[in-house]
């Protein structure tokens, strides 16, 4: 049993991206999509896919993006909010990951976003992870 899957799914996109693999999977559902395509959209990620597992089971084909000297975009992955310790932030309250290099990525009223969307929409949420 899992008690934290988005854990999880960051820890596979950190080993996979360590061990310098194309692809990885997981488990699929809306929130972990949710994360992924914001990653997508942030340039970590490369593509975004679903598929079927051997027990019919929905997944999530992650491809990762490497740079030209072939380092996993995303340097580093860290989950902040967890089962045990809730973290939320005001829409004044959401800090710069790593001077502006970085981001977080929130659950908010409107959707999962990135801190940049947040602020500008001037919404706060859950603070899920710091991505850089």
């Amino acid at each position: 049993m899992m008690t934290d899957p988005i854990s999880d799914l960051l820890t596979r996109i950190r080993n996979a991206g360590s061990a310098r693999h194309l692809r990885t999977t997981c488990p699929a559902s809306r929130l972990k999509k949710a994360v992924c395509l914001v990653l997508k959209s942030e340039g970590f990620l490369e593509e975004v896919e679903e598929g079927v597992g051997d027990d019919n089971h929905p997944l999530l084909i992650l491809t990762l993006r490497y740079d030209e000297d072939g380092k996993p975009m995303a340097d580093g992955i860290q989950r902040i909010s967890r089962p045990g310790r809730r973290v939320y932030a005001g829409a004044g309250d959401i800090g710069r990951v790593r001077g502006g290099l970085g981001l977080s990525i929130l659950s908010t009223s409107k959707g999962v976003m990135c801190d940049r969307d947040a602020r500008a929409a001037n919404i706060g949420g859950e603070v899920l992870c710091e991505v850089w």
